[in-house]
């Protein structure tokens, strides 16, 4: 279970500690925070509010490129959910963050990188905002990535989900990779198929996501240029 201390430079305990930003914004910190809460993975936890005029100042203390996330363990700094995830994967062995079949470890290391480094016009139309339920027009090239979404989470859940409910059977780094996207959906409010709404379902539904989920809506921090994309935007329904 995390232990949450806010934006204060804690004595760093022997264990794995994550640095984190807003819950109901920060898209990178849930990855990482996700992966290891939903596998019992133990770990303390910092939350440094964003968008405030020292976020930066502090987030510097933890991170080389002041950006959120990062994970200290003892001497060892480590930023980027990617890197994360992978070191706490090879630390913990025993959480099963990845497919033990070396064919599908792979193709779910190849969907986390492409989460990643890509859907990008998702990500910049729909910034995360736990808080909101409102619909949204998008653009075809953010249409385009909901599009590849699907077809991903139909073909593996297919293939290689078995009888789980997530992409290779139980839930692992790579679901935690998509968890924010799957909140986009919700939270904007896009159409998709029975397979890809089944999959949000199983990530939303995780007691850990849920955890998350009322940390983020009880937060009293609010960044007003997510808030108000639809206004600066012009694409409110």
């Amino acid at each position: 279970m995390a232990s949450t201390n806010i934006g204060a430079q804690p004595k760093f305990p022997p264990k794995l500690t994550l640095v984190i930003g807003n819950k109901n914004y920060s898209s990178w910190s849930l990855r990482p925070w996700l992966a290891m809460a939903a596998k019992g993975v133990p770990f303390a936890e910092v939350l440094i509010p964003l968008d405030h005029p020292n976020t930066r100042q502090q987030v510097l203390q933890y991170s080389p490129t002041g950006l959120v996330p990062a994970l200290k363990f003892g001497n060892l700094l480590l930023w980027e959910s990617l890197a994360i995830i992978e070191y706490v994967a090879d630390k913990h062995p025993e959480a099963n963050l990845w497919p033990e079949e070396q064919e599908y470890r792979a193709i779910a290391r190849s969907l986390a990188a492409e989460v990643h480094s890509g859907f990008q016009a998702l990500r910049q139309q729909c910034p995360m905002n736990l808080r909101r339920r409102a619909a949204s027009r998008i653009t075809p090239a953010a249409e385009a990535d909901v599009m590849r979404l699907m077809n991903y989470w139909r073909r593996f859940r297919m293939e290689a989900g078995g009888s789980g409910a997530f992409l290779f059977g139980e839930f692992g780094a790579v679901d935690a990779m998509f968890a924010p996207l799957a909140t986009r959906i919700r939270s904007y409010e896009i159409q998709v198929d029975r397979v890809a709404n089944e999959y949000i379902d199983a990530i939303l539904n995780l007691p850990a996501y849920q955890k998350w989920h009322q940390a983020a809506v009880a937060e009293p921090w609010k960044i007003a240029s997510v808030d108000n994309i639809d206004k600066l935007r012009g694409t409110m329904r």
